[in-house]
């Protein structure tokens, strides 16, 4: 992994699948992994924080959709090139259609192992700007 990506948010409410996420992005060597329940904590997160490296996130959230969320960052001028990768167990083709409209880099179906999820980390990764520390 590149050395400048250390931050992510994490968005799922299901305790279990946060948790396994947020230790799966850990065994990768991210140094902050933020991990929230919902949709409102995630905005309020956002609207206060460092701009993360990668946003991962659910589509069934209580709150708000995940599909909202993701059009949220899209349209934040600072966010507009943060790779979002959806993991949900929402899998239906036009699931997928739909989180790509809303600005999805990448879609993940659960179940899936954590070989499956660490490549496609890791391939968005690859594949996202660069990102200058100052």
């Amino acid at each position: 992994m590149e050395p400048q990506m250390h931050t992510v948010l994490l968005v799922e409410d299901a305790p279990f699948f946060r948790k396994m996420l947020g230790d799966y992005l850990r065994a990768m060597g991210f140094k902050q992994v933020v991990e929230l329940p919902n949709g409102q904590a995630a905005l309020k997160h956002l609207a206060s924080a460092e701009r993360p490296d990668l946003v991962c996130l659910d589509l069934t959230l209580p709150d708000i959709s995940g599909y909202d969320l993701c059009e949220h960052i899209r349209k934040n001028p600072g966010m507009t090139d943060v790779p979002v990768l959806v993991v949900s167990a929402r899998d239906l083709p036009e699931d997928k259609a739909h989180a790509e409209e809303a600005g999805a880099n990448s879609y993940l179906g659960k179940p899936f192992t954590q070989e499956e999820f660490s490549k496609r980390v890791k391939h968005l990764l690859k594949n996202a700007p660069v990102r200058r520390t100052s």
